[in-house]
Formats: C-alpha cells, structure tokens, sequence
C-alpha cells in the first residue's frame, strides 16, 4: 500500500501487533494533541508561570479528575513515543542481537519511567511534604 504524506502506510500484512501499533500511532497522536494544548492553555494561558507552584499543583492533584488528566497524558505521551523507538529499532537495527539488546534497553526505560510517573501522581500527599518541610 502506497504512503500518503510522510507517515508509514498501513501494514498491508497486518499482524495483529503492527495493525495495533499503526492504529495506536493514528489514535494516540491525535488524543495527545487534544491533552497537549488543553495543557498549555491551562498553565500558560489560564494560569501564568509565576502562578504554578507547589500548592498549585497540590490543590489540582486534590482532584481525581486532574489526576487522571496527568496519568493519561503520560501514559499516551510515553507509549506514543516509545511506539515510534520501536519502529526505528525495527527499520534500522538489522543485526538481531542488537535488535534484541535495543527492544530490551527500551522496555525496561518504559517501565522504569511508567513506574516513576505513575507514583508521583498516585502517592502524591501534599500534607505529607508540608509536614517534612516544616520539620526540616
């Protein structure tokens, strides 16, 4: 199947892992975009940098809404970015063992930082800061 633009075409051969990833690129890509500039208007048009502080953040994070808004656009953003690590690694990495060694250095940096994003935005507890802060 012949490319419109500069993107991949549909896999013509549509395992079930590639048909997912180019639907996910398609679907991810446009849903960031919608996260993305929501984003930016609320921290930088809504609210001006010098408004954005610790309690700021606190007091959006108090709101399971706000919470999933964060957790969702890392998770799109990570996944959407690490979809397109893999189809490099795929269209330029031709020796399989380091094919291999670059998938594996890619999925163990996807779960450490998925790990780490997600506990910030799950544990967070703006009385538990306050308190060190307090006492140090």
């Amino acid at each position: 199947m012949l490319s419109r633009g500069g993107g991949r075409a549909r896999p013509s051969e549509a395992n079930g892992v590639e048909l997912f990833s180019w639907y996910f690129f398609r679907v991810s890509g446009l849903l960031l975009v919608l996260l993305a500039l929501l984003h930016v208007v609320i921290m930088h048009l809504v609210n001006t940098v010098d408004e954005i502080d610790y309690a700021f953040v606190a007091d959006r994070w108090n709101s399971p809404f706000w919470k999933v808004y964060d957790f969702l656009l890392l998770t799109l953003a990570l996944l959407h970015g690490v979809n397109g690590a893999r189809v490099s690694i795929e269209d330029y990495v031709r020796t399989p063992g380091w094919r291999v060694a670059a998938h594996t250095t890619l999925w163990v940096l996807t779960l450490v930082f998925m790990v780490i994003g997600t506990l910030a935005i799950v544990t967070f507890n703006p009385e538990a800061f306050q308190a060190a802060v307090r006492g140090s």
